[in-house]
């Protein structure tokens, strides 16, 4: 009797309850401990196994990777609009429309064997080269254009071709192969 006289009074009802809220604390502590555990673990997962910084750390250095990343995408994407700019530059120059136009010069039947051929950049500027073939000779002729117009005066058919490279839309492929 004396042990449960010692329970019931004031005294062992206080270390009852004392003893249920450590048994309460110790379970929270046992959980919390548990819970730190896992978040260690997903840390490494991040970090990696040798990893002695911290997330917020981490991050921040994700962060300094990304900038100097991006600093180095704009500088490359600056370097490329500079050589783009440079290459279309060169371009305007190129032979980008051209027609071929082939003619009986000396109308001898003998088929359509003499040619006109207008090789023009996009300001409409180059040069027409004729070939006027015969039965025993081939005499080449070159004029030069300048904005679609003959420094020397042009053929018909030298006209014509000019006409038809400038009327093709500019590109590989867009040659034209006329016949007068």
């Amino acid at each position: 009797m004396r042990v449960l006289a010692a329970v019931t009074n004031t005294q062992g009802i206080i270390a009852i309850a004392a003893a249920g809220v450590a048994v309460v604390a110790l379970l929270g502590c046992t959980a919390l401990a548990l819970r730190m555990r896992r978040m260690r673990r997903a840390q490494q997962l991040v970090l990696g196994e040798h990893g002695e910084r911290d997330v917020v750390a981490h991050a921040a250095g994700i962060e300094r990777a990304f900038d100097a990343l991006r600093q180095g995408v704009q500088e490359t994407a600056a370097h490329l609009d500079g050589r783009i700019a440079a290459v279309e530059t060169a371009l305007r120059g190129a032979i980008s429309h051209s027609a071929l136009v082939r003619y009986d010069a000396y109308n001898e039947l003998s088929g359509h064997q003499s040619v006109s051929i207008a090789l023009l950049d996009d300001e409409q500027t180059g040069i027409v080269l004729s070939c006027i073939h015969h039965r025993e000779q081939a005499r080449v002729y070159a004029k030069a254009v300048v904005s679609g117009k003959g420094e020397l005066e042009l053929s018909p058919e030298e006209a014509q071709a000019v006409e038809v490279a400038i009327s093709q839309p500019a590109g590989p492929g867009a040659a034209a192969d006329q016949t007068a």
